[in-house]
Formats: C-alpha cells, structure tokens, sequence
C-alpha cells in the first residue's frame, strides 16, 4: 500500500555534522515505507541535490530538492544578533537576538530549482552571516517555482509565536503568501515531543486556518532510526568539540527526529489528519525533471571567418611544423620516426576531436596555457593522458613527444568511448592564483570557479573522534584505532572481520559502544573545502547550472564536487599548483646569468652523468624520487636511461611493490633471470619493461595486435579491468579470446594472456602520466647533477617557509660539498642566492622581516653602496619600514657578523644605535652637519658608532649561543646544527633519521631516535598524571614524540629546550603524521648520558634483567658487547624465572654512557637497563 504520507523536512549527511541520513540508505527506508516521494532540506546548500536526485529516480521514488535556508530579519547585507548553533530543539529555547530565521524551499519545477540555486548561491556569496542568508527582497525576486513551508521552531512565524508576538506572526504569514502564492505557502508543525513545540503549534494552527494557509506535517529528520539519537548527538559533539559530558554544549532534547513511517506521523497528528495528507498534495505539486549528460562547453571565439576546427587545424599543424624543426635532445632510438608519421598521428587525432565536438575544448586549454608562457609562468610538460596526445604536442600543451615513447591517444580520448575531455594543466605553484585570474577575466566572474571537494569520517577517524567525545584515554583509543589495517577505504565491517582484537573489543561490553558509534559516523562528510586543482568553465553563468559556495579563504567554489559537477554537462580544468615547477625555474634563471646559452629543452636525456648520480642515490630534492623508500629503489635498479625513469614512477606504487613486480623488472634489467615472452609477438610490446605488464598502454597494444582490437575498443578492455566488474570482464574475455581465436593464437595462451592481463592491468599505470612527470625526474636531476648550486638554491628558497624541508636540505648541501652562508645584508638579496663561495642565505628567509623591509635594504643598498656597520645601516634605511624587530632579527641570524661584533653585543645595544641613526637622518634631511659625535654611547665596540678598524677581529661566541640565535630568527641553523657533533655516536647508535621513520613499519619493534628537542608541551591525563608531547629536531627533520607518564615522571628534568635526546621507542602512523611514543630517554652527550631520572649524577652501577630463557648467542653478544666498554661501573645481572630471580656479579666493570645503554637495549629490549647512582 502506498504511504499517504512523505517527508518534506530532513536532513542529509551534507547538513555537515547535523544531519546524519546517508542518501543510499535514507531511499532505501523511504522505498520501505513505499513513500511515493521524497525531500532533501540541508542547512543552506545543495551539496548533496544531484547524488539524491539520481537515487531516488532509480528506486522509483519522486525526489523533492529542497534546502533549509536562512532568512535574515532585514536586510541580507546587515550584520546584526549573534548565533550558536542551526536548530533549536532545547526546551526554553528561541529566544534572543537572532541574526537569522530558517525557512524551507521545495523545487517544484525546473524554474524553481534553477532559482533555488541562484538563492542559495547568493545567500553564501553576499549573505553571510554566522550562515548564509538570504533576504525577502531576494526571496521574492526568485520565488517563481517554489514552495515554501514555514519552519521549524527557528522559522520566523514560530518564532514570533514563541516570543507572543501575535499580529508580527501574522503579517509575516501574510508575506510569504504574497511571496510564494497562496497555494504554495504551507504553515509547518511538528510533534517531536517537546513542550515548546506544543505550545507553538497550539498558536500555529489558529493561525493557519484564521488565514487559509494550508498545514503540513514534517518531523525535521536528522537521521534514520531513533536508535540513533545517541549517535546523533555524539556526532553534534564532534561539530562543536565538545565531549558528551560538558554540561554546556549544543544538544537537541528529544529523540523524535528521525524518519518516521506513515503510521507513526498519521498517529503523532490524529487530530489535525489534513496536515499529513498535505504533504502528498505538495509531492503532486511537485514536477522536476532533470536532464544528465549534455555537455555546456564554454564558448570559444575564433578569428573571423574561420570555424573552431579550421583554427584548432592550423594552430596544430603550424605547431607540429615548428616542434619538428625544434632543436629538442631526445634519447637515441633503435627506429627513427618519419615526418609522415607525425602528419598521419595528428589528421587521425584532429579528425576524432572533430568528431566528439571537443576542437573549443583544446583551444581554451591552448589559449591558456599560451598565456602562461607569453607571462613567464612555468607551465609542466603535461600530466595525466593528455600527453599521449599529439595535437596536444603540437599545441605546446604538453611538452613531450609522444610517439617516440608509444604514448597513446586513444588512452585520452576515444571516439568509442566519448566521455569529457581532461587535460590537467600543471602550473608554478606561487602563480596559480595569477593565472586563475586570467582566466576569470577571460570567461567572466560568473561564468569561472574552483570546485568543492568533501572530506568524510574513514574508519580510523571515527574512531579517534568518538573516542575523543566518548572521554576515553587517548592511549586507549589510539591502540584501537591501530588495530584497524592500513588498507584503502577499509570499513570498520571489513576491520573488524580481518583482526580478531577488534572482534574481542566488539563484545567488550565496556568498549562495544566505540565501535557502535565510530560505524554509524563512518562515511559521514566531516568538511567542505577547495579541491586542490579543479576549476569550471561555463557557457552561461554557473548559476544556470549549478550553485555556489564560499570557501574558508572567501573564495567562490561550486556546491557541487567534481562528479556531480560533471553530471550535471560542465567541464572542469585541473590548475594544479607545482613547487618543483618554480624551483626548475628559478634555477634556470640563476644558471643563465652565467650560461646565457643553457636551454632546458636542450639537455641531453641520455646524460651519463645524470643516471650515474641518481643510481647513487642522491634524490634529495628530485621531483618524485625523494622518499627513502623511492632512494632505495632507485639504487637497486640503476637507471641508464630513460624509460627507466618512467618505469620507476610506475613501479613505485603498493600494486607493483607487493606483486613482485618491481624485482622482476629489476631482475631482467640486471640480466639476473631470463625474460619469457608468451608470444613472439608480445616481444616488441614489452621489452620496453623486461616482459612486465606495466602500463595500461601496453594492455591496450596487447589487445589491438593478439585479438585485432582497434585502440578504442582496447580502452573499453583497459578500463574493464580496472573496475574489475565480473559481467563486464567475463563479456571482455570471451571477445578477446575469439577474436585472438582468429588471428590464429591458440586458444589456451589466448586464455592464459587474458588472464595476465587481467593480473597486472589491475597494477597497470598510465604511462602517458608517468612518462610526462619523468621529464620533470630528469630534469631537476640534471640540474642538481650539473649546477649543484643552483637548483639548491632554488630549493631552498621555494621550502623558505618550511623549517623540516630546509634542515633536510642544508644537511644535504653539506654532504655535497656545498657552503651554506648566514644572511649578510651587504650580500643577500630577497631569496637565497648563488655566490662565489656557496649559497647566500635570503633576507625573506628571516622571521618578522617582511617584503617592505626586504625591499627598503636592497634598494637603499643599491643607491648608496654596501653598509658599513650597524650604525651606517640605521642612518640609511627608512626605519619605518626597517623596525627594531626587524633589525634583531637581522642580528640573530648573522647578517650584521661582517661588522665583527658578537650578536649579543649587537642585540644589547639595538635601540641606542637605532636612536643615533633616527638622528643623523633627521640631520641629513634638515641639512644639519652630522651628528655623529652626539650620539648616545653604547657599550662594547665603537664599531657601533663608526666603522670598524682593519684590526679589529671577531670576538669568539659560543656555538650554541649562536646557533640558538639562528633557531630563533630562521627557523634552522646554518652556522652548526647542535647535533653535528654527535654525527658519530648516532651512527654508533644505529639511531633512525626522522626522515626514514616514514619507511619503517609502526609496530613493537624498538628503534632509536636522536634529536634536539624544540619545543615540549606538558599536558595532564585525567588522572591528574603529566605526560609530554615532544617536537624533536634531527639533521634530517623532526618527529613529535610521545612521553607518557611513566616515563615522564623520571625523564623531566633531562627534557629541556635545545638538549640533545637519544630515545628508544615504537613507531605509530596516524591520520595526522608519524608519532614516535618514547620506551626510554636520556640525554646525548659525547662521552656518555645521564638516565632518565638521575641527570648529573654519578652511576655506582649497572643492574641489566634478563628471562631465564635467554640464549646463549645473546649471552656471548652481551658478554662481548660489555667488554668493548672497559670502565669502573660493576655490573650485575638479575635473572628472571618463573616465581623467583637471581642476582649475579658477573665480575664485569664498564663504562656506563649512553651509547653502551642504548646498545645493550638493542639486543635484549628496552626498560631492561637501571642505573644505580649514588
């Protein structure tokens, strides 16, 4: 029997962190309670409007799109009252100022959906306030098509009611049937049990009937069953950071809200039935059909006289004419390509975009790209399929030949398959924002805008988040969460069938309610943002199509994310931001002020030297290779040319490192096992890969010469076997093995192919994307490899902003030889720079010292020559621009050290000689002689005061004075990192680069750190216990490591800012980056290390605990380990059994440092070592 009842009012997971309905699920129910129709209201967006629409067309059911809005009392544009949160289900609420009411709008047609998004478009884009707003001047500008209920208790007429104002609640009534027509304006109630609803609806119906305005019935559904209320308000606790058991927070007093059946809502309004039977009236008013998959490509306009095809024809043609006669290095081929061969490619290429209608498409993506480079914006040589293009090629929208490398078109764009084109566009990262710009003001404001991307509470999140608000213990839920696999997309269903410590948690009644709750939150959208590269283009104003958003930096976004965005015929463009982009380019011009002759286009990629260095291991700072594990594997294969390098961004992946594929192509390229083709002919296809399956592409030429596919229909088969769909790919099959049937292959290594195929097509990569990103590989390695100085700094100057990234290059510059000098304000310019002697550091570098100061010194250096001392520089430059914070900032950092003063001195006497130079400059310009004799005295040095004589020298500092100094003004330290001194004992130590720690499995298993310690944060447990979190520095980066109370008791008084720390420990990967939960810790010093809990104390002697079962090979170890520390310490062993220990005198005297310590814990395991002291 079909429901007299269907909900109007209800929330979405897109009411993000209020609404709980997950919309796969929601039709479902609503199928379930065979409800004719159904409607989505989220809080002041559409985010969800298309997914909802096209599930709800599929089960049958007629979708309402519909959204809760906010109105503002007046004026959209006034900023007035105050907000805490969206409803206000609490008994005793609705009172106060209120800068917003809410009001529903019901699409009734095609006209009232396209003025439902102009409104919610204008209320994030001009009415913002605390939300989006709208006003009854907009609304009633664009009400054509909508229908319009009145609210729930934050709606204006209960509002109004609430407060008893009568005759206010009735005129706005009498508004809005002006503003939506009389029958289309319907006065809301509910029954969700509270007090305060009941009252109001007791006003409510008088006034509906008093004025003739229809009742409807809604219950404002936050989420599906009433079982979860309690999952509901947990998650209400995660929007607000709060936990359950904060007594002032949001929280909604009933458990009402849920999606009712049609019983449940004709029992809960009994006495007024017309109020559930509206709601069917209102589906039946309701008659939107959208249309899905008509392409609105934005408009082109091509010179006069010529179609969009004639001109993308002669831009292709006149562009491949000049990439032939270009003088481009390639790597010597075995066949050679002749000019009818790029002439064939490119009429076959232009004649498929002629087919498909795409010719505009190419020509913005043309013109966009021309602009860039015409305004010196480094532009990538592609990214993604489109480099398997030709015409693409010609156009200079990518640049790297295709055809040498077997890239395919059809992998981009295939008649057979017509879908929307995608050409990424990489572009420098720091002028993303430029070029955006250029292209809002080629295709209009109205008609550009980024796109929305959602982020979603995945298993381990949830888990960490109820956790939280649940005020269970961090360590305790942190363990949880650990036990959930690393895999992608895993759900905690497939977590918890996987690992049996989650089954036993599951039926642990004290801990099942995590579990419960982190299920119902999984999947759930936890934020809005800006996707990262996605920009659309349209033909009309994007309001014609879709509605928009302001994202958290104010800038226009869409409110739909990139698939629905694509449904709905729109065209995205990816502008993805490139650091390395600007580090290629930026060295480039440093090494043509040098070698005015040096081309990039021009560098040979089969250089010797290049490989050399890269199979040597020297990937810092190499685009795509500078992860340890990437490191590793390069060394392992030995690149020599290179399709290896496009082989090694393929390769690098979990699908082919834990296939084995990575160690056969390893292996056939060493000539360490025979390569088998199963055919002759696959020969030519594959040995590109030593006869690996690597590419999509070449299951794409398997296909075209065994089964006689055309390249199109072998990109159906490619993108079969990555949706691993079994219908399609038994259909898939069965073609390719009868059409390979009759191109006389035998039917069983037909059979035996496929399956290969099918095997390594799942690992398969793009080598169109591969191949592109490898020619940035090469080049920053060549230029690392060839102009050392320059690409650092380069390097340097585009990480200026990131502490960890410039301590791992300056240790790399140090293993390469390369001198890495302070700021010197004689010598340095904004960025770091290449000098005679090294690499200068750049004045931008300096903490508090901005452009306008950066500026003001370089150009008053320029006018009036090199500074002389400090005081010259204070009677030079404008010290408006150039502050006392700026000048101690200078100091610190070493660019005032040619004066030959200690920094400390410098510091001492900042504000006297900025007074001195505040008057000399007041003389100067009141053409007064110079004061210079007036000036206040100051301590130390008269170089303050005048210039320095020849004879003056460097007065000696301590190091760590200085390089406190550095840390403080830079970030890092240039002069001596505070744990270079202990290089050796680390290595001793076996102690872990932070940088490697991403590498290794969290687990266990011990390792040790070393590092400076940055900062400590002391935080208390519930217990009232202290524990710390650390931020711990070494050559190489830093790691936050974890030192609970236990520990934290004894380790706190060796935990100082700026000490050096060894620390044993394990390992844990989070959402949020890698922890390290310290075992133990003590101090690193040269000869040895005060304990945890007994610094600067004398060790009487050395107890190690060892389990009766210990092996005799540890005994030798341990035996042999000690007598390398000969000393006066006594060492004693207590052995540990079953019921009963034993304390043994082994006769043994040592040494007892940090470095014996830490090697004894090595062998038999951390906490197994106490100092006794005395």
């Amino acid at each position: 029997m079909v429901s007299n009842f269907v909900h109007l009012h209800l929330h979405t997971q897109y009411s993000i962190l209020d609404g709980m309905n997950q919309i796969e699920p929601l039709i479902t129910m609503a199928k379930q309670f065979q409800m004719p129709a159904i409607a989505m209201t989220d809080h002041g967006n559409l985010f969800g409007a298309i997914e909802f629409y096209q599930q709800a067309k599929r089960a049958g059911i007629k979708p309402i799109i519909g959204c809760e809005v906010y109105l503002a009392p007046k004026s959209r544009f006034d900023k007035e009252g105050s907000s805490t949160h969206e409803d206000d289900y609490t008994e005793g609420g609705g009172g106060g100022a209120n800068p917003y009411y809410h009001l529903i709008l019901l699409a009734a047609d095609a006209l009232g959906y396209k003025n439902l998004m102009k409104l919610v478009s204008i209320a994030n884009t001009e009415g913002f306030y605390y939300k989006p707003r709208i006003d009854k001047e907009i609304l009633q500008k664009y009400s054509a098509g909508l229908i319009g209920l009145s609210g729930c208790l934050r709606g204006e007429i209960p509002y109004l009611l609430n407060l008893g104002y009568e005759k206010e609640a009735e005129a706005a009534a009498g508004t809005y049937q002006e503003i939506f027509g009389k029958e289309r304006f319907y006065i809301e109630i509910q029954n969700n049990g509270l007090e305060i609803q009941r009252t109001v609806n007791r006003k409510l119906i008088p006034l509906a009937r008093k004025n003739r305005i229809p009742i409807v019935a809604t219950n404002d559904c936050h989420y599906l069953h009433k079982e979860d209320t309690r999952a509901h308000d947990i998650m209400l606790c995660i929007q607000t950071g709060k936990t359950v058991n904060a007594t002032s927070r949001m929280r909604f007093d009933t458990d009402q809200l849920y999606f009712k059946s049609s019983e449940e809502m004709a029992a809960s309004f009994a006495e007024i039935p017309e109020a559930v039977t509206n709601t069917l009236r209102i589906a039946d008013q309701i008659d939107l059909n959208l249309t899905f998959g008509e392409l609105h490509l934005p408009h082109y306009e091509p010179p006069k006289g010529l179609t969009r095809e004639m001109y993308l024809k002669q831009l292709a043609e006149e562009g491949l004419s000049r990439r032939l006669k270009e003088n481009v290095a390639r790597p010597p081929r075995e066949v050679s390509f002749s000019q009818q061969v790029y002439e064939d490619r490119l009429s076959s290429e232009l004649a498929v975009i002629r087919k498909v209608g795409y010719a505009g498409y190419f020509l913005i993506v043309w013109d966009i790209i021309n602009h860039a480079k015409s305004a010196g914006i480094p532009v990538g040589p592609g990214r993604g399929s489109s480099a398997g293009s030709l015409v693409a090629y010609a156009l200079g929208i990518t640049n790297l030949d295709p055809i040498p490398y077997g890239l395919l078109f059809e992998r981009f764009l295939n008649s057979e398959r017509v879908s929307p084109p995608d050409i990424d566009i990489d572009i420098s990262m720091d002028h993303r924002d430029e070029l955006l710009a250029y292209v809002t003001r080629k295709f209009g404001s109205d008609h550009v805008c980024q796109i929305i991307t959602f982020g979603t509470m995945a298993a381990k999140a949830a888990i960490r988040d109820v956790g939280r608000v649940l005020e269970m213990p961090y360590g305790e839920v942190d363990k949880i969460a650990k036990l959930i696999p690393n895999t992608l997309n895993i759900t905690l269903d497939q977590a918890i069938a996987q690992e049996s410590k989650l089954r036993q948690i599951a039926e642990d009644p004290a801990r099942a309610e995590l579990l419960t709750l982190a299920k119902q939150m999984e999947g759930l959208a936890r934020h809005a943002s800006t996707h990262a590269a996605g920009v659309v283009i349209s033909a009309k104003p994007l309001t014609e199509y879709l509605p928009l958003y302001r994202g958290k930096d104010g800038e226009i976004i869409t409110q739909y994310a990139m698939s629905d965005v694509e449904k709905v015929g729109l065209v995205k463009f990816d502008f993805l931001g490139l650091r390395t982009l600007t580090v290629i380019d930026h060295a480039c011009r440093m090494i043509v002020e040098k070698n005015p002759t040096f081309n990039l286009s021009e560098i040979p990629l089969d250089d010797p030297a290049t490989y050399q260095y890269l199979g040597a291991g020297g990937t810092i700072g190499i685009f795509q290779l500078e992860s340890s594990g990437m490191r590793d594997l390069i060394m392992r294969m030995e690149p020599t040319q290179f399709e290896d390098i496009i082989a090694l961004l393929a390769l690098y992946r979990p699908g082919p490192l834990g296939s084995g594929m990575t160690d056969d192509f390893i292996k056939g390229k060493k000539g360490k096992s025979k390569i088998h083709y199963e055919l002759p002919q696959l020969e030519p296809i594959l040995k590109e890969t030593y006869g690996v399956i690597l590419y999509q592409e070449q299951v794409m030429k398997i296909a075209n010469v065994l089964a006689c596919f055309s390249l199109g229909e072998a990109d159906l088969l490619r993108r079969a076997m990555g949706k691993k769909k079994t219908e399609e790919m038994a259909a898939q099959k069965n073609l390719f093995i009868t059409r390979a049937i009759a191109n006389a292959i035998p039917e069983k290594k037909a059979e035996k192919i496929f399956d290969l195929m099918e095997y390594f097509g799942g690992y398969g990569f793009n080598k169109s994307h591969s191949a592109a990103y490898a020619l940035i590989t090469f080049q920053t390695a060549y230029l690392k490899c060839h102009f050392p100085n320059q690409f650092m700094a380069a390097l340097l100057t585009s990480e200026k902003g990131n502490s960890d990234k410039i301590v791992r290059y300056i240790t790399e510059c140090r293993r390469m030889g390369i001198l890495i000098l302070p700021p010197d304000v004689n010598e340095s310019e904004r960025d770091f720079t290449v000098v005679d002697k090294g690499i200068r550091f750049g004045l931008a570098a300096i903490k508090n010292v901005g452009a306008a100061a950066v500026d003001a010194m370089i150009a008053t250096r320029a006018e009036m020559g090199p500074f002389k001392s400090v005081l010259h520089f204070c009677q030079k430059v404008s010290l408006r621009k150039v502050n006392k914070r700026v000048i101690e900032g200078l100091i610190k950092s070493g660019a005032f050290d040619f004066a030959k003063e200690r920094r400390v001195t410098l510091l001492e006497n900042v504000e006297q000689v900025m007074e001195a130079g505040e008057k000399s400059q007041k003389s100067m310009r009141s053409n007064q002689p110079s004061l210079f004799g007036e000036a206040p005295a100051v301590s130390g040095n008269s170089g303050l005061v005048e210039p320095l004589a020849e004879s003056t020298t460097l007065i000696p500092e301590e190091i760590d004075e200085i390089s406190k100094m550095e840390k403080e003004s830079l970030g890092f330290y240039i002069t001596a990192h505070p744990l270079a001194r202990y290089e050796a004992l680390m290595k001793e130590l076996n102690a872990i680069p932070t940088e490697a720690l991403e590498n290794l499995e969290e687990g266990e298993r011990t390792v040790c750190v070393c590092g400076i310690v940055r900062e400590e944060k002391v935080v208390q447990t519930k217990k009232g216990d202290k524990m710390a979190y650390l931020h711990l520095e070494d050559l190489t980066g830093s790691v936050e490591v974890i030192v609970f109370p236990d520990l934290y008791r004894v380790a706190a008084p060796i935990i100082k800012e700026g000490k050096p720390l060894l620390i044993n420990g394990t390992l844990d990967k989070t959402e949020h980056g890698i922890k390290f939960k310290a075992t133990t810790l003590r101090l690193l010093d040269g000869t040895g290390a005060s304990s945890a809990g007994i610094p600067n104390q004398t060790v009487s002697s050395l107890w190690i605990t060892l389990h009766s079962d210990a092996t005799p090979s540890m005994m030798n170890n341990l035996k042999e380990l000690l007598s390398g520390f000969p000393g006066e310490v006594p060492v004693y062993l207590k052995v540990e059994a079953p019921g009963r220990s034993v304390v043994i005198d082994i006769k043994k005297t040592v040494k007892a440092n940090s470095l014996l310590i830490a090697k004894i814990e090595m062998l038999i395991g951390s906490g197994k070592v106490v100092q006794e002291s005395r």
